[in-house]
């Protein structure tokens, strides 16, 4: 019965079990507060920088899969290494 009930987007405890871009959408969101606090900054910044440079569209998102099966350090090390090479190519300077 679990199972019916998680493939009917319900999970154990009654509430409705997140979709496949609810669970992108709160991976990203981890994923500016976790290089955001690497970085020293606020949330609402490094959203702007990553959002600037097109992480998420181009790595965040399509990566998702793969970037959410490794650990928050070497996911937050390798948002954060293309962050810079990203900004370091369009001469921004942070």
């Amino acid at each position: 019965m679990n199972g019916e009930k998680l493939n009917g987007l319900m999970s154990d405890n009654g509430f409705a079990a997140p979709s496949s871009d609810e669970l992108r959408n709160i991976f990203a969101a981890s994923c500016v507060e976790s290089v955001a606090e690497a970085e020293g900054v606020s949330a609402e910044e490094m959203y702007e920088r990553m959002k600037a440079v097109n992480l998420f569209v181009e790595l965040i998102y399509p990566c998702y899969d793969t970037l959410h099966a490794q650990s928050r350090r070497i996911v937050t090390e390798d948002i954060l290494e293309a962050l810079r090479r990203r900004e370091a190519k369009k001469g921004v300077v942070v």
